[in-house]
């Protein structure tokens, strides 16, 4: 049941990345608002999801994992139901960010759930089943986005959440309770160093995607990766730090949060510059050129649970690797791609990099928890969680400054969102832009893939857990360990 509840909150949040995409012109049109501010809609809600990840993982060492999960389900379900109720484009903008507020909660706690119940011998099966479940709310993303705004109204992509949040809420309060915890007190000012860090380089990141390169955004960038050495210095000396840094001396830690943020810069913008070229140079509608993507998603979906049972048994490092270089191949293929390629070759290339996420995720995930004492299980699946929204708000970076090269920015957006066709001359020009997209993600992969390889796995001699002097910050305080017959 814990699993099943860990999933569904998976499920859930994977849907709202997609649903939303295919509802963007309709919004926008209901709404009487520009497409950059409708645009915002996603924005907001990656923003605020990396700035809080690893601060909600922190606060559920100290409080508790499940108390945390359930109430970020508590939280982004009230928030559906306002998105659906919101009337206008900035009402729908600020009760996005409440459904991004629960969403932290869910993300940055449902590894360290699943690290609490279950032995690290059998976690790459675990987290197979949980990358299952993001791929099959993405496939339910895109088609229940395109069926219920054509058919019922896009008010309902959010709608559907609310009977599903509530059914989780229940089932999540009788069977999660308050989890485990730590005994140690909340670091506010490392807390608040790290929300500046992200919020000033994810905030400046957008801001270069919907407008371009600015003093202010550039500015913004900056100064926060300048606040990266204060916050470094203020976690070196901090008695219970929100991240503690001897934790990176694991090779494997390390190397496996650096390849899950490399890999969602250079691999999740796939999917939107297929959506540009299908929309927007091969004419597709929306639904008819999401649907070419569902293969590779429902093959994701069978093979992630076998390929968890795989790295349990053979490592997760190699696995991992094997899963980026499929990504890169099939990122190499879609480069390929021209004005009259046959459709059935992009719903074929889909199988390829449905191989390579089956392969990665839950590969990476269990890697990146090996060496995670119980204290600070939070926190790492925070930081991972958070790193990840990074990369993806990254590949959005990318793909509208590429994509701006060829064509004017505000032609990019409606592309983007299915709202205009490219055509004549221009159709060439932003066909160039789309490959050179492909190739510049596809170095990112190879880094991505070199980092993967040289990492140690879980049997190589790492940095152990009992070497690192974590001892007196992080005695695990469970409900059970206060029972003296418990021992």
């Amino acid at each position: 049941m814990i699993l099943f509840i860990v999933i569904l909150g998976t499920l859930m949040a994977s849907v709202d990345t997609t649903i939303v995409l295919l509802a963007f012109p309709t919004i926008a049109g209901d709404l009487h608002a520009g497409l950059s501010t409708v645009l915002w809609t996603i924005l907001i809600y990656l923003l605020l999801v990396s700035i809080l990840t690893t601060q909600a993982g922190r606060i559920s060492d100290l409080f508790g994992h499940g108390r945390l999960y359930n109430l970020g389900f508590v939280v982004f379900t009230v928030g559906s139901a306002l998105c659906g109720f919101a009337p206008t484009a900035n009402s729908l903008v600020a009760f996005r960010a409440v459904q991004a507020v629960g969403g932290a909660f869910m993300v940055a706690t449902g590894t360290a759930i699943l690290a609490d119940t279950f032995p690290p011998a059998v976690r790459g099966r675990v987290f197979g089943f949980t990358a299952m479940g993001w791929n099959v709310g993405a496939t339910l993303g895109i088609v229940l986005g395109g069926v219920l705004t054509t058919f019922v109204g896009w008010r309902y992509i959010f709608f559907i959440n609310v009977p599903i949040g509530v059914i989780a809420v229940v089932l999540g309060y009788r069977f999660l309770g308050i989890g485990s915890r730590t005994k140690a007190r909340l670091d506010l000012v490392g807390m608040l160093l790290l929300a500046a860090v992200l919020g000033l380089i994810v905030y400046g990141a957008t801001d270069f995607a919907s407008y371009g390169a600015s003093t202010w955004n550039v500015s913004l960038m900056a100064l926060g990766a300048l606040l990266i050495v204060p916050f470094i210095g203020w976690e070196r000396r901090a008695v219970s730090p929100t991240i503690n840094l001897l934790l990176f001396r694991s090779r494997l830690l390390s190397r496996s949060l650096a390849a899950s943020f490399l890999q969602s810069l250079g691999y999740l913008a796939t999917v939107f510059l297929l959506i540009m070229y299908l929309q927007g140079i091969r004419a597709l509608t929306p639904l008819d050129a999401s649907l070419l993507l569902v293969p590779g998603y429902i093959l994701s979906s069978g093979l992630a649970p076998i390929a968890g049972r795989w790295a349990d048994r053979w490592g997760p490092a190699r696995l991992a690797t094997l899963g980026i270089g499929f990504m890169l191949v099939g990122v190499l293929l879609y480069a390929q791609m021209g004005l009259t390629t046959p459709l059935v070759e992009v719903a074929l290339i889909s199988l390829v990099t449905g191989i390579g996420g089956a392969l990665f995720w839950p590969s990476n995930n269990k890697a990146v928890m090996h060496d995670v004492p119980p204290g600070y299980y939070g926190s790492v699946s925070g930081l991972l969680r958070t790193l990840s929204n990074m990369g993806t708000i990254g590949s959005y970076a990318l793909v509208i400054t590429v994509a701006s090269l060829a064509i004017p920015r505000a032609v990019a957006f409606e592309v983007f969102v299915g709202g205009r066709e490219v055509i004549g001359s221009v159709s060439t020009e932003f066909l160039t832009a789309i490959h050179a997209a492909f190739y510049v993600m596809a170095a990112v992969l190879v880094v991505a893939a070199v980092l993967s390889s040289t990492r140690q796995g879980p049997g190589a001699p790492a940095v152990a857990t009992a070497s690192l002097p974590l001892a007196t910050d992080i005695r695990p305080a469970t409900d059970r360990s206060e029972d003296p017959k418990s021992g």
